[in-house]
């Protein structure tokens, strides 16, 4: 952790829908006249497209089915956590870009499913933003939550987890459900070993539980909407955490436990930033009068 150099991590796993979180820091950036650099955690994948598809039908082989994005070896989290500590210290670091589409491939001239070039952040920024699957992991050999100094989880309920993805890759990249289903099922052990564990250190978790009925969530033919969810927000450490302000801003919230407030699902974007915008302006402000 760093006074110097913050470093804010949104972890969320795929489909988990921490891009909408990403939307929402970048307004309160706007606003508030932050400078962040960004880092996506599909930067840290140790695979392009096609080596990893290589690599999965090798295991499957070989008898293992459980190969994922979501394990330790199949990413690069030594240069991940090298890239935190080096910017906590120095306010430096690098990353890359990883190319999911077309659309992508016009604006970075590297064909789907390949990296760019690593390249330096920019400098004299005020914090760095991290938004991706292992913002706050730990393993035998790393420990990327320890640099970090404002951890954010996005968690809905795992069916309704499993209906933003099934519905986001049919759509976006042309996956049938049943493809979508056995990614979901190879990813299951790397999901419980190294996404679940990190939200036991996150300070903030944001999770969105739909209101309607997920029971089969590989027939679900629309996603739930805001309005047809509540969200719990979780404070590791509720200290400080106005409570009666929040609920008195929030309309139809309520306390469910002592560091938790539930709230509308329409209101997860005022919600954020009513609770985020402090954290991060603390950050600053700590930043400024260290420097």
């Amino acid at each position: 952790m760093s006074q110097r150099h913050p470093i804010i991590s949104v972890t969320g796993s795929s489909g988990a829908g921490t891009t909408t979180v990403k939307n929402t820091f970048a307004t309160i950036f706007r606003r508030e006249g932050v400078n962040a650099a960004t880092i996506e955690g599909d930067a840290f994948h140790g695979f392009n497209r096609a080596e990893m598809r290589e690599r999965l039908a090798a295991a499957e082989a070989a008898g293992n089915r459980h190969m994922s994005h979501f394990g330790p070896a199949e990413n690069l989290l030594e240069e991940l956590e090298r890239t935190f500590r080096t910017y906590g210290e120095r306010g430096a670091g690098r990353t890359r870009i990883y190319v999911h589409d077309a659309q992508e491939a016009a604006v970075h001239g590297v064909a789907p499913g390949h990296f760019t070039e690593w390249t330096d952040l920019p400098e004299d920024t005020d914090l760095l933003f991290y938004e991706g699957l292992h913002g706050a992991v730990v393993t035998d050999t790393v420990d990327v939550a320890r640099h970090a100094d404002l951890k954010i989880g996005v968690v809905p309920v795992i069916n309704l987890e499993w209906i933003q993805k099934i519905h986001r890759d049919r759509a976006t990249r042309g996956h049938s459900t049943e493809a979508v289903t056995d990614t979901i099922l190879r990813r299951m052990p790397d999901y419980v070993n190294y996404i679940c564990p990190q939200f036991t250190v996150t300070d903030v978790n944001f999770q969105r539980i739909p209101t309607v009925d997920t029971s089969n969530p590989f027939t679900a033919r629309w996603i739930p909407t805001p309005d047809e969810s509540m969200v719990v927000i979780r404070f590791r450490n509720p200290r400080g955490i106005d409570f009666m302000y929040l609920t008195s801003m929030l309309h139809d919230s309520f306390m469910s436990r002592a560091n938790s407030i539930v709230i509308p699902g329409n209101k997860l974007d005022l919600a954020m930033q009513l609770i985020l915008t402090p954290m991060i302006m603390r950050l600053i402000d700590i930043k400024r009068r260290v420097a």
